[in-house]
């Protein structure tokens, strides 16, 4: 099964008037991995497309176009990033097999066809960013252990933390695609802070290895007119580019953070002071 949900974008003036449950309508992710199942979500930010894909063992899923993308095969004219979230398994791309470990990133460039999910293990959970590609690159695995690690924040500020940046330019190159993998070291909660926006690039985030009773509260929203939206494991937040997105955990936790748009270089944030922030 293959379902494809629509989300169009908000103005920043109207997040002063959503309650909790349109908050979360727009911007929460929910029930991306359903065994059996691929789930997708095309949002008109950027024509970014997230989702997750949870094949049972023996029982491949193959990723299609649905209506909204307007083509003959889901990369045609598209990017994909696939990061492993649970499990293990095997993507197929035309003929290709790659095999995934937990937190291994494959890309798939513009033009492959047949792209199939296999589980090697119970729940197994593929997570998928897309982004539209106006040129071609070939398809390439990150592997988590191999890739290069930067650790900022600090035991103090309880922000520790390693990124791992998979896709880049100095990585896997892509047309507009960049994604990574945050891991917050233990004792520590913050994943951003301060925060900051990217004008001209859509951020989404996936959270993930977050045990089932703990929670992340994710902060969202223009810095002087914030709002907050409790996340639970595997579920992700769409992060307009006028929106800051930072957030705390209740227990350490990963994430990983994909982005599409204009620019693909890390100098474009814009820093958001915390005493800026309401």
């Amino acid at each position: 099964m293959f379902l494809m949900e629509v989300r169009h974008n908000t103005h920043p003036s109207q997040l002063a008037s959503f309650d909790t449950a349109q908050l979360r309508g727009h911007y929460l992710v929910e029930n991306l991995f359903q065994a059996g199942e691929i789930r997708t979500v095309y949002s008109h930010a950027d024509r970014a497309v997230l989702g997750g894909a949870a094949p049972l063992p023996g029982k491949p899923l193959r990723l299609a176009a649905e209506d909204p993308l307007r083509s003959k095969y889901f990369c045609e004219r598209r990017e994909l990033a696939i990061v492993v979230v649970s499990g293990k398994g095997r993507v197929q791309g035309d003929g290709y097999e790659y095999t995934l470990g937990h937190r291994d990133c494959l890309y798939i460039g513009r033009g492959t066809e047949r792209i199939e999910f296999h589980a090697d293990a119970e729940r197994t959970h593929f997570y998928l960013f897309s982004t539209s590609s106006h040129a071609n690159f070939p398809s390439a695995v990150a592997r988590y252990e191999e890739a290069k690690v930067a650790r900022i924040g600090s035991k103090a500020g309880a922000n520790e933390r390693t990124i791992r940046k998979f896709i880049h330019m100095d990585g896997i190159r892509s047309s507009q695609l960049v994604l990574g993998i945050t891991t917050l070291s233990e004792g520590s909660v913050w994943n951003t802070m301060a925060p900051h926006t990217h004008d001209r690039r859509t951020e989404c985030y996936l959270y993930f290895d977050l045990p089932p009773e703990e929670r992340v509260i994710h902060l969202l929203g223009e810095p002087k007119e914030t709002r907050n939206l409790v996340v639970a494991n595997e579920q992700a937040v769409i992060s307009p580019s006028w929106s800051i997105h930072c957030g705390a955990g209740t227990h350490a936790y990963s994430f990983v953070w994909a982005m599409g748009g204009e620019n693909q270089a890390f100098d474009d944030m814009d820093p958001v002071a915390v005493t800026e922030l309401r």
